[in-house]
């Protein structure tokens, strides 16, 4: 169902993006960038985490970590990740197909600013075998345009 709840979804709201669905697994960053032909950074995965009572999704890079000392200067405490289960509850996404369309009710969404270096992000399309290519502009103008600074990058190597 998840699939076609994010089909759905984007029908309606951005018509012009296709649902790929692969034969080989997107389900982990490098799978995705390996299926997609683009670097890790480039998948855009989301991320279901807790601040004191409230849940939410953080959209980031791939190669990206939650940076401590950022994500509790952009939400104002430290962020936990929520297991497998309740993000299914939440998403109706199964974790590796987790993304911010087609969701079963409103949860507030951040975008990482980690994810402004790119044109072209691929973020999951609520299946594990499932992606949706799409600029950066039209991930935050479906996502709502909301950006904080939470994560840490990789650093370059010199």
């Amino acid at each position: 169902m998840s699939l076609q709840s994010v089909t759905d979804d984007l029908a309606k709201r951005a018509p012009d993006l296709t649902v790929e669905v692969t034969t080989d697994s997107t389900a982990t960053v490098q799978t995705a960038a390996i299926v997609h032909d683009v670097e890790p950074g480039q998948i855009a995965k989301t991320l279901c985490i807790r601040i004191g009572g409230e849940v939410m999704l953080l959209v980031t890079r791939g190669d990206a970590r939650l940076d401590n000392q950022k994500s509790k200067a952009a939400f104002g405490g430290r962020p936990r990740m929520l297991g497998a289960e309740e993000v299914e509850q939440l998403t109706s996404h199964r974790v590796g197909g987790v993304c911010p369309f087609g969701l079963p009710g409103p949860l507030p969404i951040r975008l990482d600013v980690s994810l402004k270096v790119y044109d072209l992000v691929i973020p999951a399309g609520g299946d594990t075998h499932a992606s949706v290519r799409m600029s950066v502009d039209q991930l935050a103008q479906l996502c709502g345009d909301q950006w904080v600074d939470a994560c840490q990058p990789p650093q370059e190597q010199h």
